[in-house]
């Protein structure tokens, strides 16, 4: 039977080495941990800050409002009626911070990125402030052709503000080359944005109207009169895995309508305490029935 004499207490030789190789692991651990570049504080940090859920606002006409915190949804582009869209089938607009920001910065600083995420959930990094940049009060409906901003929330997200800008050869979209979207900390003319009605033959007669929560429409750039885009054929990967690029782009189709690129949602929550969004709800009975009745009408014609 042998012993084992020696043991990292005596500091001979490999055992020696071995204490030291433990207290430089140690002095590491202890660093990283100080700094909060553990992974589990990286994770942790990642949920509090971006991840977390955030309550959407209540629309109690149906109308968007100035303050109304909501979910900028881009639906599926396969066409389908508005009464079948569900948020399931689409993406939303998420600011996308890089990580050095995300792990070492109290809030996200400007530039920061904009990307259309496949996480329908209301969470912090997806959900916008309907801004005034006219001095409307809060409260007020937001109306179509009416100038406004989108802002992130407080905190974290830093309440940066929508921005876009006439695309150069050295500021453009990283993969589609267009009209570049990004966050800015200072609201400007770049930050303004409208609401355009859907179909173009009654785009005139709703203009100056309450703009309606839970519909779809356009968000169109003030300065460069393009509207907000996400082509899906630009996937990016962020931290937050497969994502699509955001441009400013308008896309017509044979009849000079905007493709449903270019088509948005505001959603908004749903007053049940059951589920998160107006689109969680079930379809009424009879909104089926007409829903049914049209698909065949299309069938036999």
């Amino acid at each position: 039977m042998t012993l084992r004499t020696y043991n990292p207490s005596v500091r001979l030789a490999n055992w020696n080495e071995d204490v030291y190789l433990d207290e430089d692991i140690l002095k590491d651990f202890l660093e990283k941990k100080d700094k909060g570049e553990l992974f589990l504080q990286k994770i942790s940090n990642l949920r509090r800050n971006v991840l977390k859920e955030t309550d959407l606002s209540i629309s109690t006409d149906g109308f968007v409002h100035f303050g109304d915190v909501v979910l900028l949804i881009n639906p599926d582009k396969d066409r389908t009626p508005l009464s079948t869209v569900s948020p399931l089938c689409g993406v939303t607009l998420s600011a996308t911070p890089d990580e050095v920001t995300l792990h070492t910065k109290v809030s996200i600083e400007t530039p920061c990125a904009v990307t259309a995420s496949t996480n329908v959930k209301p969470i912090a990094r997806n959900v916008f402030v309907i801004t005034s940049v006219d001095g409307s009060p809060l409260g007020e409906p937001l109306r179509f052709g009416q100038n406004f901003a989108l802002r992130t929330t407080e905190g974290f997200m830093g309440q940066l503000y929508l921005a876009s800008d006439q695309k150069t050869f050295l500021k453009c979209a990283n993969k589609s080359r267009l009209q570049e979207v990004s966050l800015m900390d200072q609201p400007s003319f770049l930050t303004w944005w409208q609401i355009t009605y859907l179909d173009p033959q009654l785009r005139f007669e709703y203009e100056g109207f309450p703009v309606p929560a839970n519909k779809k429409l356009l968000i169109i750039h003030s300065k460069t009169n393009q509207c907000l885009a996400v082509p899906r054929r630009y996937v990016q990967w962020t931290l937050f895995g497969k994502e699509f690029e955001v441009a400013a782009q308008t896309y017509l189709d044979s009849h000079k309508a905007e493709e449903p690129f270019n088509h948005w949602i505001l959603v908004t929550k749903n007053p049940s305490d059951e589920v998160h969004t107006m689109f969680d709800r079930p379809n009424p009975p009879y909104e089926k029935t007409d829903e049914n009745n049209k698909m065949a009408t299309e069938i036999k014609c």
